[in-house]
């Protein structure tokens, strides 16, 4: 192939690679957490850090890391605390977020105005050296966090009282996993763009749960769906020059999709089975093993 002959393809296609391993890793414990669009919102926050670090000139990545990391905490603060009022304050936080990126562009030296866009859709060629090495020192950490602490998370965003009652420091973990996330969309940004980012994080999750309910086995296809689209559209994007972030968010969709298709039969066939094997009354349909959350075993 030859677009590996290119310097700028081949970090590209790494950044691809880490961003769909990433951002379906941790997509799982937001789906679970019935939080999905938590990425779109964190998408909005790290636009102030990018801003700042045009302005400052200093390394975007890490100061929309930076930023991102204050902004998740704050919304996990603020959906503990906020009660009533919450939703209007993560919509200030979202939206000021936003306002603060365009704000700090403006202020920043001519030529940031274009090179925003790149981080608010994603581009291949502007992928340079630093940010690969910013992507892949988060994205180890991402791996780390959502493979090591799998069982931990996954208690925690099935049921936080059942968690909590178990000894889980649930507050602690709730805010890892935003941390966490907030990490995954600046790994994200380069790829496929602040703005669309969000879409990578859930879209894969929901066409891997046509396929499986258990949990290994969803997070297992989810990522491979991550990968696969993230690099299709990074080389689709090199051979028809079209934006990289719209072509893998449109390849995740047409992938959810086809599996909705495909997983429909499948379902009627669980489905019939299941009420072969279980009568209309039969109480064995109602129990539920007492070790399947211990296990990690529930469907997600």
């Amino acid at each position: 192939m030859d677009l590996l002959n290119y310097a700028f393809m081949q970090r590209a296609l790494l950044a691809a690679v880490l961003v769909g391993i990433t951002a379906p890793a941790v997509g799982i414990y937001l789906v679970q957490r019935r939080q999905a669009l938590m990425g779109d919102g964190i998408g909005h926050v790290a636009m102030t850090g990018v801003g700042l670090g045009f302005l400052l000139s200093w390394s975007p990545v890490w100061m929309a890391t930076l930023v991102s990391v204050i902004g998740a905490v704050a919304m996990e603060l603020i959906r503990w605390y906020g009660k009533t009022r919450g939703d209007i304050a993560l919509a200030m936080l979202f939206y000021g977020g936003m306002a603060g990126g365009v704000m700090f562009i403006n202020l920043a030296p001519t030529g940031s105005n274009a090179n925003l866009m790149s981080y608010l859709f994603g581009s291949l060629s502007t992928v340079s050296e630093s940010d690969v090495t910013a992507i892949c020192a988060l994205a180890a950490f991402v791996v780390l966090v959502t493979l090591g602490l799998r069982r931990q998370l996954f208690a925690v965003s099935q049921d936080e009282e059942f968690a909590r009652v178990t000894g889980l420091p649930v507050r602690a973990l709730n805010l890892l996993t935003a941390v966490t996330a907030a990490v995954t969309v600046t790994v994200a940004m380069r790829v496929v763009g602040l703005l669309l980012v969000s879409a990578l994080m859930v879209v894969p999750v929901a066409a891997a749960q046509q396929l499986s309910r258990s949990f290994a086995a969803t997070f297992a296809i989810a990522v491979a769906i991550g990968v696969t689209v993230t690099i299709g559209g990074t080389v689709t994007s090199y051979y028809q020059d079209v934006p990289p972030g719209a072509t893998i968010v449109l390849l995740t969709i047409a992938a959810f999709v086809a599996l909705t298709v495909l997983a429909a039969p499948l379902a009627r066939r669980r489905a019939r089975a299941t009420a072969a094997a279980h009568p209309a009354g039969d109480p064995a349909e109602c129990v539920i093993p007492a070790s399947r959350e211990a296990d990690g075993k529930v469907g997600v």
